[in-house]
């Protein structure tokens, strides 16, 4: 595995930002809140500056990348950025063919099904995401007090996307090979998780204040094989990061929350589809929580929203610890105005 020169991680004071404080378990000064994907389509602004850019090459500009980073950070008030990437860069930038279509997503030009082909993928050189380094650089000098969260796709959904050449509803190819090859499958698998830790490693030495691993397909797995064919991999990726919070998510994850937290997550991501106090005790009961507003409720009267906020946030003072957050990405058609009342609001919740 090829690993990041030792650096030395920028000195910020961030102890008492209320969204690390809630990520370390304690109790902050108010309820930390952040959105998956608040940079994004959403944003008209955000739509202005990447006309005619590439999702890649914009994740691959730090100026640009930069910039996305904090526009709902300027708009919204939020408790703390997330780096704007996408979780096939790393693959992208150690040279695997693969690009993001618009309107399906990422598209693998030669999928990865047998240990020829396993052989084949390159290792990640942390030079090769050099820019997503200059960029978090750039975001610290701009952020202050706003903690920074750094980006990755987990093993298995990285696999997904290699093996079946792109998004799938039914993971077919992934799980024939899961089960028919579990050598390759775990060669495959290995290989992500050192790419994953690599890119981790880059974000973490340039200065992010924490990390999530997207498992964004993981809730496709039954229990049993999400703990034999998933976990290890995961659990490297996790250990290989000890210095900051690291948020472990997944979609439709229930029935996993407690082999996600055993797998070395300090925060357990929670989607809308279980109540967060129920969450929390499936994770063991000592893991702090993040969620778990349903994205479509914002689509909803105000009313209704401030209704499922004081909900979730009574669920979470139940847990060991509440980063208030949606159960998924923000969807592109969201009201970027209810999102900045809908922080307003969360800010006045009792913690």
């Amino acid at each position: 595995m090829a690993t990041s020169p030792v650096l030395t991680r920028p000195r910020r004071d961030l102890a008492s930002a209320p969204f690390l404080v809630a990520a370390r378990g304690e109790r902050p000064a108010h309820l930390p809140v952040w959105f998956m994907r608040q940079a994004g389509r959403s944003l008209p602004e955000y739509r202005a500056l990447r006309a005619g850019t590439g999702m890649l090459q914009s994740c691959l500009t730090p100026d640009l990348t930069c910039e996305i980073t904090l526009q709902p950070v300027r708009r919204h008030g939020v408790d703390a950025a997330i780096l704007f990437s996408d979780i096939v860069v790393p693959l992208h930038a150690a040279g695997v063919g693969v690009d993001i279509v618009a309107g399906t997503g990422p598209v693998v030009a030669n999928p990865v099904r047998t240990a020829a082909d396993v052989a084949r993928l390159p290792e990640l050189d942390p030079e090769q995401v050099a820019p997503v380094r200059d960029a978090i650089g750039l975001l610290i000098a701009e952020l202050g007090a706003t903690p920074l969260i750094g980006f990755a796709g987990a093993p298995f959904t990285l696999a997904s996307y290699l093996i079946e050449g792109g998004p799938s509803r039914n993971h077919e190819r992934t799980k024939a090979l899961m089960r028919s090859a579990p050598d390759v499958w775990h060669a495959l698998l290995g290989r992500l998780a050192d790419l994953t830790s690599t890119f981790l490693r880059v974000q973490v030495d340039a200065g992010v204040d924490a990390v999530q691993l997207f498992d964004s397909w993981a809730g496709a797995l039954s229990l049993r094989d999400y703990r034999e064919f998933v976990a290890p991999h995961s659990a490297r990726v996790l250990a290989a990061i000890t210095e900051v919070p690291r948020i472990h998510f997944g979609v439709g994850t229930g029935e996993l929350l407690g082999a996600m937290a055993e797998a070395g997550a300090d925060v357990v991501g929670v989607d809308w589809r279980i109540p967060l106090d129920d969450a929390a005790r499936r994770a063991g009961g000592a893991h702090p929580v993040q969620g778990n507003l349903d994205p479509a409720v914002l689509f909803a009267d105000f009313g209704s929203v401030a209704s499922e906020v004081a909900r979730i946030a009574a669920e979470g003072r139940r847990t060991p610890g509440h980063v208030f957050n949606l159960g998924h990405g923000v969807l592109p058609d969201t009201d970027p105005d209810v999102l900045t009342r809908l922080v307003d609001l969360v800010h006045r919740q009792p913690v």
